[in-house]
């Protein structure tokens, strides 16, 4: 086995999803993943959905980590969500602030996800394995790129154990978020988000939402091929296969897969690399 990684899922809306989703999965525990973990829609609104595939995790053999957001949350609500996962034999989170749901004012007893993060170590001490994001390049919402940082480190010493990435295409960027980060005296380690890149459309959809970058030389070359999906994928394949050499050979911990509830891109990258 050479580097760690883990893959991430979203929670399937349909049976058939749910279906699809099991097979994907049998394929990717052929990687060996530390954990799996199971997103979260905005303001918790595929709780329900996101627990069940959690369950199906752990029924399967696996280490599963839970998203868990905070934006419109009571304590309560938190301490018992805790006690549920608890039960159900889940020991790692990702821990977020979360999105609002449309139409709805901030509200809940978190504003931020330290406070998410501070309040789950005072309430289970180490039950939990505790996972935050990371913007290498810049949370959307940060007012500038220092508070942004100075964010991440809060929530890191709050007790976070560890941090996974929003997805990048430039290495640099990321490299120099964790300098940035270890002279604000975070130690944890912090896992590179790798997004394989499967279709140009949705790529650029998500990444204008979420504020990803796409370096304009990838978004001119993915434009230029139109509807090809074949050369998407085999220009994708090339362009994150020499991204994850690049963050292996500058000594990432570990390579966190956002599957896209598909077996094939990371199956491909991870043979690439020969990890798995």
């Amino acid at each position: 086995m050479g580097l760690p990684l883990s893959i991430e899922f979203f929670p399937p809306k349909t049976p058939e999803g749910a279906e699809k989703l099991r097979a994907v999965r049998q394929k990717l525990y052929a990687l060996q993943p530390e954990f799996c973990s199971v997103t979260y829609g905005a303001g918790g609104s595929t709780q329900e959905g996101t627990f069940a595939t959690v369950r199906e995790i752990l029924a399967e053999g696996q280490v599963a980590a839970s998203h868990f957001s905070c934006i419109g949350a009571t304590k309560a609500s938190v301490r018992e969500q805790l006690a549920q996962l608890k039960a159900m034999g889940v020991k790692r989170l990702v821990a977020l602030r979360g999105d609002l749901p449309s139409g709805y004012g901030a509200g809940g007893e978190f504003l931020h996800a330290s406070d998410l993060v501070a309040f789950i170590r005072a309430e289970t001490g180490n039950d939990f394995a505790i996972e935050v994001a990371a913007y290498p390049e810049i949370h959307p919402q940060a007012k500038s790129p220092e508070a942004d940082l100075k964010a991440f480190a809060i929530k890191a010493k709050a007790g976070a154990d560890s941090a996974i990435t929003q997805y990048f295409y430039s290495a640099d960027a990321y490299f120099r978020f964790v300098d940035d980060a270890r002279r604000l005296g975070v130690e944890i380690p912090i896992v590179p988000g790798i997004m394989p890149i499967t279709s140009s459309t949705q790529l650029l959809r998500f990444s204008d939402a979420c504020g990803a970058e796409i370096p304009r030389w990838i978004r001119l070359r993915l434009q230029g091929y139109g509807d090809d999906v074949e050369s998407i994928k085999a220009f994708g394949l090339d362009v994150v296969t020499e991204l994850c050499q690049r963050l292996i050979q500058g000594g990432v911990p570990s390579l966190h897969f956002y599957t896209m509830n598909q077996s094939v891109p990371t199956l491909e990258l991870a043979r690439r690399l020969g990890l798995g």
